[in-house]
């Protein structure tokens, strides 16, 4: 029996935010409230954005402000895209977690944030410092980290420059992120056991899209992979906004439960509060 002590990031923000109808600030409370409970490392829970790229986190301040972490020991991440966002998120206490979507592929990094990559790796710099100085602690995504649609150069040497760049700023977690679902089992057991022996320092996460089917060689494949940091939703739900594809979501969190208690990984949930989260998802999203 491993003990590899997962931390498991939930990420009901990936899953609602594509969602056209706005999602009542109160509903939005009641289902965070659930999946605080459940026991999961990280919330990824709301975005400090602009309303116009991403309507639906328009409320992400009012939401924090009505999130009871009385009971919990669960960390809140947020998402930002500029040093506004930063500036935005770091004025909340609560918040333990930023998260940057820093792209590799150029195309998507101004479609996703609106600035180049160099840009984009100055906001990173920037916000290093700001998390430093404000007791928070940077998530970055190496976004578009499998390959990318756009027909952008991309392999495994370029993935590892770009960890190696951000080590050398500063930065303390990375998360390998494929937006479009175009990572394979070979290509996370490929890239992955490499990021982790040589950022013996750094916390090496995923955050995977898949279509259903691929779901559980992609977990399977991250897991001999030696990571300890996986992303996914309850039941799938999202995706990328800004890489449209209705099939391919979010990694199921039942999924990599399901996987973890196979190998008999202690994940110390509350499974009461999570088949609660789950029926009440049906509030949200249909």
């Amino acid at each position: 029996m491993s003990q590899n002590n997962f931390k498991l990031i939930e990420c009901p923000r990936d899953a609602m935010q594509g969602l056209h109808n706005f999602i009542p600030t109160e509903l939005k409370v009641e289902y965070l409230n659930l999946l605080l409970q459940v026991g999961f490392d990280t919330l990824d829970f709301g975005s400090f954005v602009s309303p116009k790229a991403i309507p639906q986190m328009a409320d992400t301040a009012e939401v924090l402000a009505q999130l009871d972490l009385s009971n919990t020991n669960t960390k809140l991440l947020a998402i930002v895209a500029n040093l506004r966002g930063v500036e935005d998120a770091i004025k909340h206490e609560a918040v333990d977690y930023l998260g940057f979507p820093f792209s590799i592929s150029e195309t998507f990094q101004q479609r996703n944030t609106n600035s180049s990559i160099t840009q984009s790796l100055n906001t990173v710099e920037e916000m290093l410092s700001l998390c430093a100085k404000n007791n928070k602690k940077a998530v970055i995504y190496l976004s578009m980290g499998f390959g990318n649609p756009y027909g952008d150069e991309w392999n495994y040497g370029i993935v590892e420059q770009w960890a190696d760049v951000l080590v050398g700023k500063g930065a303390e977690i990375l998360s390998l992120a494929d937006t479009v679902g175009v990572s394979t089992p070979e290509k996370i057991e490929n890239i992955l056991p490499e990021l982790i022996s040589k950022f013996k320092n750094t916390e090496i996460g995923i955050h995977l899209h898949s279509i259903p089917a691929d779901r559980f060689e992609k977990i399977e494949a991250a897991y001999r992979s030696g990571v300890t940091r996986i992303d996914s939703a309850l039941k799938g739900f999202g995706g990328c906004p800004m890489a449209a594809d209705d099939l391919t979501g979010n990694i199921a969190t039942e999924d990599v439960i399901s996987y973890l208690n196979s190998k008999e990984e202690i994940l110390n949930l509350n499974m009461d509060k999570w088949k609660e989260a789950i029926a009440f998802s049906v509030k949200i999203f249909g």
